[in-house]
Protein backbone atom coordinates (compact mmCIF):
# COMPACT_ATOMS: atom_id res chain seq x y z
CA UNK A 1 0.00 0.00 0.00
CA UNK A 2 1.07 3.92 -0.87
CA UNK A 3 0.75 6.71 0.66
CA UNK A 4 -0.45 10.47 -0.20
CA UNK A 5 -0.88 13.49 0.86
CA UNK A 6 -4.09 15.48 -0.25
CA UNK A 7 -5.52 18.86 0.11
CA UNK A 8 -9.41 19.99 -0.24
CA UNK A 9 -8.31 23.54 -0.71
CA UNK A 10 -10.18 26.97 0.49
CA UNK A 11 -12.61 27.18 -2.09
CA UNK A 12 -14.02 23.95 -1.96
CA UNK A 13 -14.21 24.15 1.37
CA UNK A 14 -16.21 27.61 1.09
CA UNK A 15 -18.79 26.47 -1.58
CA UNK A 16 -19.28 23.46 0.75
CA UNK A 17 -18.00 20.72 -1.45
CA UNK A 18 -15.33 18.61 1.25
CA UNK A 19 -18.33 16.23 1.89
CA UNK A 20 -18.81 15.04 -1.83
CA UNK A 21 -14.76 15.65 -2.21
CA UNK A 22 -14.43 12.93 0.50
CA UNK A 23 -16.84 11.04 -0.37
CA UNK A 24 -15.27 10.69 -3.96
CA UNK A 25 -12.29 9.78 -2.04
CA UNK A 26 -13.78 6.96 -0.27
CA UNK A 27 -15.34 5.57 -3.52
CA UNK A 28 -11.83 5.38 -5.20
CA UNK A 29 -10.70 3.07 -2.67
CA UNK A 30 -8.60 5.21 -0.99
CA UNK A 31 -8.19 4.74 2.89
CA UNK A 32 -8.08 7.83 5.08
CA UNK A 33 -5.38 6.97 7.36
CA UNK A 34 -5.34 11.01 8.53
CA UNK A 35 -7.78 14.40 8.30
CA UNK A 36 -7.98 17.22 9.65
CA UNK A 37 -9.27 20.80 9.29
CA UNK A 38 -6.81 23.13 9.55
CA UNK A 39 -6.31 27.04 8.75
CA UNK A 40 -2.96 27.19 6.79
CA UNK A 41 -1.09 30.18 8.57
CA UNK A 42 1.48 32.00 6.19
CA UNK A 43 4.65 30.53 7.69
CA UNK A 44 3.39 27.40 7.09
CA UNK A 45 1.97 28.14 3.11
CA UNK A 46 5.35 29.91 2.73
CA UNK A 47 7.13 26.50 3.89
CA UNK A 48 5.08 24.12 2.37
CA UNK A 49 5.06 25.53 -1.26
CA UNK A 50 8.59 26.99 -1.02
CA UNK A 51 9.74 25.02 -4.09
CA UNK A 52 7.81 27.88 -5.67
CA UNK A 53 9.22 30.73 -4.07
CA UNK A 54 10.98 32.48 -7.10
CA UNK A 55 8.00 32.15 -8.74
CA UNK A 56 5.38 34.65 -9.77
CA UNK A 57 2.38 33.24 -8.54
CA UNK A 58 3.83 32.71 -5.08
CA UNK A 59 2.49 35.48 -3.37
CA UNK A 60 -0.89 34.91 -4.55
CA UNK A 61 -1.15 30.97 -3.85
CA UNK A 62 0.28 32.11 -0.40
CA UNK A 63 -2.46 34.12 0.35
CA UNK A 64 -5.19 31.20 -0.77
CA UNK A 65 -4.03 28.94 0.95
CA UNK A 66 -4.34 31.14 3.82
CA UNK A 67 -7.77 32.64 3.26
CA UNK A 68 -9.85 29.79 4.65
CA UNK A 69 -10.09 26.69 6.13
CA UNK A 70 -8.85 23.57 4.47
CA UNK A 71 -8.84 19.42 4.92
CA UNK A 72 -5.43 17.87 5.15
CA UNK A 73 -5.50 14.11 5.04
CA UNK A 74 -3.50 11.49 3.95
CA UNK A 75 -4.81 8.79 1.73
CA UNK A 76 -3.85 5.05 1.58
CA UNK A 77 -4.41 2.48 -1.69
CA UNK A 78 -2.10 0.71 -4.42
CA UNK A 79 -0.71 3.94 -6.63
CA UNK A 80 -2.00 6.43 -4.37
CA UNK A 81 0.28 9.01 -5.66
CA UNK A 82 -0.83 8.30 -9.33
CA UNK A 83 -4.21 7.27 -8.64
CA UNK A 84 -5.30 10.65 -6.67
CA UNK A 85 -3.61 12.75 -9.65
CA UNK A 86 -5.99 11.30 -12.13
CA UNK A 87 -9.19 11.41 -9.78
CA UNK A 88 -8.09 14.99 -9.03
CA UNK A 89 -7.69 15.89 -13.16
CA UNK A 90 -5.79 18.73 -14.68
CA UNK A 91 -4.05 21.50 -12.59
CA UNK A 92 -6.65 24.00 -14.82
CA UNK A 93 -10.46 22.62 -14.73
CA UNK A 94 -10.95 23.82 -18.13
CA UNK A 95 -8.36 21.17 -18.89
CA UNK A 96 -9.60 18.61 -17.11
CA UNK A 97 -11.33 15.52 -17.99
CA UNK A 98 -14.95 15.32 -17.14
CA UNK A 99 -15.64 13.21 -13.94
CA UNK A 100 -13.22 14.67 -12.26
CA UNK A 101 -12.52 16.87 -8.48
CA UNK A 102 -11.32 19.46 -10.82
CA UNK A 103 -13.54 19.23 -12.95
CA UNK A 104 -16.50 19.39 -11.33
CA UNK A 105 -15.56 21.30 -8.24
CA UNK A 106 -12.67 23.59 -9.57
CA UNK A 107 -12.99 27.54 -10.35
CA UNK A 108 -9.77 27.94 -12.39
CA UNK A 109 -6.15 27.50 -12.25
CA UNK A 110 -6.03 28.89 -8.69
CA UNK A 111 -8.95 27.92 -7.22
CA UNK A 112 -9.17 24.48 -8.42
CA UNK A 113 -10.46 22.27 -5.57
CA UNK A 114 -7.30 20.14 -4.47
CA UNK A 115 -4.06 19.54 -3.91
CA UNK A 116 -1.83 15.94 -4.31
CA UNK A 117 1.41 14.97 -4.03
CA UNK A 118 3.01 15.04 -7.22
CA UNK A 119 5.38 12.23 -6.81
CA UNK A 120 6.29 9.91 -4.05
CA UNK A 121 9.23 12.21 -2.42
CA UNK A 122 6.70 14.59 -2.44
CA UNK A 123 4.42 12.63 -0.73
CA UNK A 124 6.45 11.83 1.95
CA UNK A 125 7.85 15.09 2.86
CA UNK A 126 4.08 16.58 2.61
CA UNK A 127 2.62 13.99 5.10
CA UNK A 128 5.59 15.01 7.92
CA UNK A 129 5.01 18.61 6.98
CA UNK A 130 1.09 18.61 8.47
CA UNK A 131 1.33 14.95 10.30
CA UNK A 132 3.81 13.77 13.16
CA UNK A 133 2.61 10.03 12.32
CA UNK A 134 0.35 8.56 9.68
Amino acid sequence: MEKTFAIIKPDAVEAKNAGKILARIEAEGFRVVALKKHSISKAEAEGFYAEHKERGFFGSLVSYMTSGPVYVMVLERENAVAHWRAVMGATNPANAEPGTIRKEFGESIARNAAHGSAVDADAAREVTFFFSAA
